[in-house]
């Protein structure tokens, strides 16, 4: 995306050079021929950066700075003025302008000064993005068609501007696909912020979106900016959106639709451009039916609606996504991790009411409580090892009286080893008959039903 530019100056042959020079740079550039004109483009557009010069009729150079500053505080000012007004340009500096430029100035030298503050710009995009991430970005991990057919969504609606509804269970990872959206989009260098609208009180949600004015309420000892003005020209993530208050909803909807807000005790609306993704777990549909959401907002939001598939349904990304974590993990603690077959088998065939959260917290406490670097089917828990073996038992139809005792035996003792998280004292309280009975029956039905298979 090419930085949008405004100069106000009001010399014409000066405003002709300048303008004429910077769209020649590459820059989108508009003009003002004074400091009113210039305040209302800013009040219908977005602009990353302001030339001023800061003897204006009418309003000056230092009474639209402060206005900017108010009206547009992500704009960047470069303040021009004319040789020995320096006490001005410094004033300015000390009110926020990023830059001042003597006059006569040589174009390669504005160029420069331009360029520097349009880096910092990027800078602290990129910081608010890192901060609002967490951190590194993390890859999607998956093979199967599945996944391999979000991939390839992600990747067409990515280079679009329309707002996208991201559907899925909880742990299926669609802060990720948001992230993916967002950084292979055009706004990529732009700010990536998220909120979670289930996290913030909701007498406090209308501040952190669209942000107040000093003395908005009480405790607003300074102006705050909010997140939409944070994300302005980069992308927003509403999670949880299905959390988000009805009153605020009218309020979301009419930011969307005129592109620009107002905030809490402000006066002047704020032009915004920013994308807008969403995620929710819920079925939106079904709270529209309901009255808890509505009805357009929830079409004005699913312009483009992104379903992501639970773990069940991936299962040839299981051990995909099992080593990629024991790697993860093991690095940060100096050992390499593996996998039996017998432990990659129990994990296949785990049903995940979890999703992806749910297996990388169980090798995570798994990496730290494992005995071995090897990891064995005594190292997961009972309801994982449990997973692997019922489903074969109950299939299978037992051929003899005591292939069928057998199979009821192990499948008895099984089931009391996962009710008390493999405790054998408990288990054997449970089914009645002592510890070393009970193991001892364990093996004899082990062994019988191997002989009746054989």
């Amino acid at each position: 995306m090419s930085e949008r530019i405004l100069v106000a100056e009001d010399e014409e042959i000066m405003r002709i050079t300048v303008v004429d020079h910077l769209r020649n740079q590459g820059w989108q550039v508009e003009e003002a021929v004074n400091g009113s004109q210039a305040l209302e483009l800013i009040r219908k557009n977005s602009y990353q950066l302001l030339l001023s010069d800061i003897r204006m009729p009418g309003m000056d150079g230092e009474t639209l700075l402060g206005e900017v500053k108010k009206l547009a505080p992500r704009t960047e000012v470069v303040m021009m003025t004319a040789h020995g007004n320096t006490d001005n340009a410094v004033n300015c500096l000390k009110m926020g302008a990023a830059d001042y430029i003597q006059k006569p100035f040589d174009l390669d030298d504005l160029s420069f000064r331009i360029n520097r503050v349009l880096e910092m710009q990027s800078v602290k995009a990129r910081c608010v993005s890192l901060e609002h991430c967490g951190g590194a970005r993390r890859p999607i991990i998956g093979s199967s068609p599945p996944m391999q057919q979000l991939l390839s969504l992600i990747g067409r609606i990515a280079g679009a501007e329309a707002a996208v509804l991201i559907h899925g269970e909880s742990g299926t990872g669609k802060e990720l696909v948001a992230a993916a959206i967002h950084f292979e989009s055009r706004r990529a260098e732009q700010p990536y912020v998220r909120i979670n609208c289930a996290a913030i009180p909701a007498g406090l949600m209308e501040s952190e979106l669209f942000g107040h004015e000093k003395g908005a309420f009480t405790g607003a000892e300074k102006t705050q900016t909010g997140k939409f003005e944070l994300a302005d020209r980069g992308t927003i993530l509403l999670d949880e959106i299905g959390e988000l208050p009805l009153e605020l909803q009218a309020k979301l909807l009419r930011v969307l639709q005129e592109k620009e807000l107002q905030r809490v005790g402000g006066k002047q609306p704020i032009p915004i451009d920013v994308r807008v993704l969403c995620a929710t777990a819920k079925n939106l549909a079904e709270e529209v039916k309901q009255g808890r959401f509505r009805e357009d907002l929830f079409y004005r939001l699913q312009v483009i609606p992104v379903e992501i598939p639970p773990l069940r349904e991936r299962g040839a990304d299981i051990l995909e996504l099992a080593n990629f974590f024991l790697s993860e993990f093991g690095r940060e603690r100096g050992l390499s991790f593996e996998l039996s077959t017998e432990a990659q088998q129990a994990l296949q065939s785990y049903r995940y009411p979890g999703n992806v959260r749910e297996l990388r917290n169980m090798l995570e406490r798994i990496s730290v409580l494992a005995p071995a670097s090897k990891i064995q089917p005594w190292d997961l828990p009972a309801e994982v090892r449990g997973a692997a073996t019922t489903p074969a038992e109950e299939e299978k139809i037992p051929k003899t009286l005591a292939e069928a005792v057998a199979q009821a035996e192990k499948s008895c003792i099984l089931q009391a080893l996962q009710a008390t998280a493999d405790n054998k004292t408990e288990a054997a309280s449970i089914l009645g008959i002592s510890r070393k009975n009970a193991f001892a029956r364990r093996r004899s039905a082990l062994r019988r039903t191997s002989e009746c298979a054989d």
